[in-house]
């Protein structure tokens, strides 16, 4: 039987991320089949390593020393320790990137220049090389040596200001999209690299920066703004469709999602109130926008008399899009989510009979699936395998780099 492999299958990646964008965006490319090595500082690795708690649990529910949040963007790769501040560990990482079709890195701008391993220092060597920097602000530009974080990018790219109630404070979201959407950009960018450079041998390099991919981010609400209408925040109010919102049910919250005024009038009748359809202020999308404190007035006061799982039942028989308003625990017990596969278990080396439980990739591919082969690493886990078998070093070399404290 023929194994099937992933898209990237055969694609070697030198990863000198951490935290989450730039692991984020590895983790993906490893998940479509690339051979992914993580490069980590010595004795300490990724500064996620020690965001925590919470921990991965043993088989006997103990925390390990493993965090969740370096589980979270950190499967199928090898790590490898490499202090980049000493001449030898230099020379490995030169080595290991003279070997790989990518390189990405999130160092502050320009740091990886001080140790000969910016793209200027190392392109010659492998002229087709892709080679990808993720920082917060990009590598030109005033901002471009100050330090990122998702935090700072989410309110300065704008995405707090619309984001929130009316009379609320700012907030940011609840996941930390500005890393992970800079992650996707960064993932999106490389495989065309890639496309490219095997299809005319030359590599090239690829600047994403945080902030640019927030306010690409902002898309409908950038072009609102720029078109003229700067709404601010509205709560869970779509700026340009009505009614597009939570609504308060006798017992809890459901979503109502109309997309257009067929829709509208569907949901008038579930309501029983086809007189709304009829009034000029709420006749047509458009008006409903201009008039949707009036709508909520009128709609509110119904919803809320009935419960929930009623008005979900008679909302999908009529096909207006609906939903409930899921905790995580709800979710990860949907029965769609477990049929589409979202969570996957993996051995982890962390203990025998350790099992790491990994939300899982949403790539579907009908010929070549997303493939779990590398548990999220510990930290040095590969070392001396990647030391032997990609750069032929003996027992004896790997020693000595151990004893003058260049590796793990």
């Amino acid at each position: 039987m023929t194994v099937r492999k992933g898209p990237l299958d055969g694609i070697k990646v030198l990863d000198f991320t951490r935290v989450l964008a730039g692991p984020f965006c590895t983790q993906m490319l490893g998940d479509l089949g690339a051979e992914v090595i993580k490069v980590e500082r010595p004795g300490r690795g990724d500064d996620t390593r020690h965001f925590a708690p919470p921990f991965l649990a043993d088989d006997q529910g103990n925390p390990t020393d493993q965090s969740a949040y370096f589980l979270a963007a950190n499967r199928n790769k090898k790590s490898i320790t490499i202090d980049l501040t000493r001449e030898d560990g230099q020379q490995i990482a030169r080595q290991l990137i003279s070997q790989s079709d990518v390189v990405v890195e999130n160092f502050k701008t320009g740091n990886l220049a001080k140790y000969g391993l910016s793209y200027e220092d190392v392109k010659d060597a492998n002229p087709g090389l892709v080679y990808c920097s993720i920082t917060g602000f990009g590598q030109t530009g005033p901002y471009a040596n100050r330090p990122g974080y998702d935090f700072l990018i989410q309110g300065m790219g704008g995405i707090m200001s619309i984001t929130g109630e009316p009379d609320g404070e700012p907030q940011k979201v609840g996941t930390p999209v500005a890393d992970l959407v800079s992650g996707m950009f960064a993932a999106i960018a490389i495989n065309a690299a890639i496309y490219n450079a095997k299809a005319t041998g030359q590599g090239q390099y690829i600047d994403i920066g945080m902030l640019d991919a927030v306010v690409a981010l902002l898309t409908i609400a950038g072009m609102n703004y720029l078109h003229g209408d700067d709404l601010g925040r509205l709560g869970n109010d779509h700026p340009n469709i009505v009614p597009y919102r939570p609504f308060k049910t006798a017992d809890d919250y459901i979503i109502v999602a109309v997309g257009n005024d067929s829709q509208f009038e569907r949901f008038c009748q579930v309501l029983k109130c086809p007189e709304v359809v009829q009034d000029e202020r709420f006749a047509t999308n458009q008006s409903r926008v201009r008039n949707r404190k009036a709508l909520a007035e009128v709609l509110e006061p119904i919803m809320a008399t009935r419960p929930s799982q009623e008005w979900l039942a008679e909302l999908e028989e009529q096909k207006i899009g609906c939903g409930p308003i899921n905790n995580l625990q709800q979710v990860f017990e949907d029965p769609h989510v477990l049929a589409r596969n979202m969570l996957h278990d993996m051995p982890h080396s962390v203990g025998e009979n350790v099992m790491a439980r990994l939300l899982a990739s949403p790539f579907k591919y009908s010929e070549t699936p997303v493939t779990y082969r590398h548990a999220p690493p510990v930290l040095g886990e590969h070392t001396t395998e990647i030391l032997s078998e990609r750069l032929g070093m003996d027992t004896n070399a790997i020693q000595r780099l151990r004893d003058e404290n260049v590796v793990d």
